[in-house]
Formats: structure tokens, C-alpha cells, sequence
């Protein structure tokens, strides 16, 4: 019995429905479901760990926020000078995102208030590495995986993830071998002469500190990104400590620290165990564990500043 023209075109739309049905994917959020019927081609990051996160992928976004200011705090892995920046991380531009016709939209819950706007031009993957409750490597894990999978990267994003522990136990064993590893340290981000912001044992730098075997100078938790801002004689009462400093630094910081009983009193300034690195991103994704492992491991094997820069 041969088949009507119609009953052919309908086995084929059902044909065509099921294929598009079983190249479908979805993945949950903060914000509801994501539903992707391709790899996205054209995506757009909102913050900067989304930003780490993709180029480790391989993944160059057609549009970032605040690529500016990538440069000077994130610094690897490097953003090509050619993708455009579509305003700040807190106020992005909506009509520059629309523009680049993007297929995909990383972002975070605090743009929760644009979510739906955002989700008019293009589908939006929410995801919030710091937040109230969360372990911030934890949940830039799952968003190196879940990338991975939406760009069929996953192999690479496993791979990531192997090189940092690989990294990690790597600059654990040179600090043991030079004997850097017994003292505590305290890792800070100036403010100014008299404040720091002091890295607590909830933040993403926690990961690198125990992944080298190093025990945090401070002792209490931090607000949800990972950090508390304190006084400098806030660090008096832990003597046994050395101190770490990233950069970069406040101008003329050198010169006012020299004078400043709050400073040159501290144990660990007067032992000459201050250490001054190169930026690492305290609110990024997977990437910074790295970095940090390596900077710090040459500081403390290399020995300590005369003074900070």
C-alpha cells in the first residue's frame, strides 16, 4: 500500500521534531532552567569569573563587563584585546549585549533584577560563586563542568580540574622541601594605611592555603565573598604569622606604612616576614587556586620584602 504526501510530510515533521527534542539539553540555575537546542556560538559574561571561566574553556566571549578592569585584578587566563565591553558588572548595558546577538547570557543572581529583560535577548545561565551558604571552589566547579558540557568541553574542563590539584600538590612539595610550610600566613588586600581586607577561611583563597598545606594566620569567617576589613592592629594578637600582601597597592602605601607604629610593630614586619605578590582575583572562578598556589609558594621559598610596595 503506498503512503498519501501527507502522511509522508507529517513522519517526516514528527522525524524532525523528535531529532530537535533529542538535541535539546537543559541544565537548572539560579533563576529557573536553561534549555539549549545547539552549542552556543555567541555568549556574552556579566562577571568576571564566568569570563575566567569560559576562556579556560577555550571559549572567547563576544562581550564582557568591566574588561577594563579585567587586565589590572584577573590577569590570566588573558582576555583578547578585541572583545567589547558592555558596561559594568552591576549596570550593564542592555542595548550593547542585544547588539552582539548573543545565543547565551553567564551571569550571577546579583543582576536578578534585569534577569527577565536579559532573558528577552538571549538564554541566560545564572550561577553565583559567592553567596550566603556556598563554598565558593565548590560552586566554580560546577560552573567550569556545566560550561564545559554547554560548549561540549567537557574533557577540558575535567582536564582544568586535574591541573590545579596536580598544581596544588606540586607547590606543596616544593614548600615542604625549602621548610616554608611550618608558619602561618596572613593573606590581605590594602585599603589604605591604616585597613586591610583579611582572606578568611570560608573564600576561594582557603582552597589554595589547604591544597599547599598552610594554615590561615586568621582564624574567624568572613562575609560571603571570603573577606573581612579590619584594622592593621586587628593582626597584633596572631604573632607567629607571616604576612602576605597582594598587589596592587594603594599609591604612596611604601612611604606611609614606614611611619606607622600600626605597621611597623606588627611581629611578622618586624621578623621581615612580609611577602608582596602579584594580583590574584579573590572572587573568581577555579583559575585563581592556581595562581596563588604558584605566587605564593615563590614568595615564602624566595623570603620576605624589606617593605611593601
Amino acid at each position: 500500500m503506498s503512503t498519501s504526501p501527507v502522511c509522508r510530510a507529517l513522519a517526516a515533521l514528527w522525524l524532525c521534531l523528535l531529532s530537535t527534542v533529542a538535541l535539546s539539553q537543559t541544565w537548572p540555575h539560579e533563576q529557573g532552567q536553561l534549555t539549549l537546542d545547539k552549542t552556543p556560538g555567541r555568549v556574552v559574561t556579566l562577571n568576571w569569573a564566568a569570563t575566567e571561566a569560559l576562556l579556560l574553556l577555550g571559549v572567547t566571549p563576544v562581550g564582557v563587563a568591566d574588561k577594563s578592569g579585567y587586565a589590572t585584578w584577573v590577569r590570566e587566563p588573558a582576555l583578547p584585546d578585541q572583545v567589547p565591553n558592555v558596561g559594568t558588572r552591576v549596570a550593564p548595558s542592555l542595548e550593547a549585549i542585544a547588539e552582539l546577538k548573543p545565543d547565551l547570557i553567564v551571569t550571577s543572581s546579583e543582576m536578578a533584577p534585569a534577569a527577565d529583560l536579559l532573558q528577552q535577548i538571549a538564554p541566560t545561565y545564572v550561577i553565583s560563586v559567592y553567596k550566603q551558604g556556598v563554598e565558593p571552589f565548590e560552586r566554580a566547579k560546577t560552573m567550569l563542568l556545566t560550561l564545559g558540557d554547554m560548549f561540549d568541553r567537557e574533557d577540558r574542563a575535567e582536564a582544568i580540574l586535574a591541573d590545579i590539584d596536580a598544581t596544588l600538590a606540586e607547590q606543596r612539595r616544593r614548600l615542604a622541601a625549602h621548610g616554608a610550610d611550618q608558619c602561618p600566613v596572613a593573606l590581605v588586600s590594602f585599603m589604605d594605611d591604616r585597613h586591610v581586607r583579611i582572606f578568611a577561611p570560608n573564600g576561594l583563597y582557603q582552597t589554595a592555603l589547604d591544597g599547599l598545606g598552610l594554615k590561615n594566620l586568621w582564624p574567624k569567617e568572613g562575609n560571603y565573598w571570603g573577606f573581612s576589613t579590619v584594622g592593621l592592629e586587628a593582626i597584633a594578637p596572631y604573632p607567629s604569622g607571616r604576612i602576605v600582601v597582594l598587589e596592587p597597592t594603594v599609591t604612596g602605601l611604601s612611604e606611609n606604612l614606614a611611619d606607622s607604629p600600626f605597621w611597623t610593630y606588627l611581629p611578622a614586619v618586624q621578623r621581615n616576614q612580609v611577602y608582596q605578590i602579584e594580583p590574584v582575583w579573590p572572587f573568581g572562578a577555579v583559575f585563581p587556586v592556581k595562581r596563588l598556589a604558584i605566587l605564593l609558594t615563590d614568595a615564602l621559598i624566595a623570603g620576605g620584602a624589606d617593605n611593601v610596595r
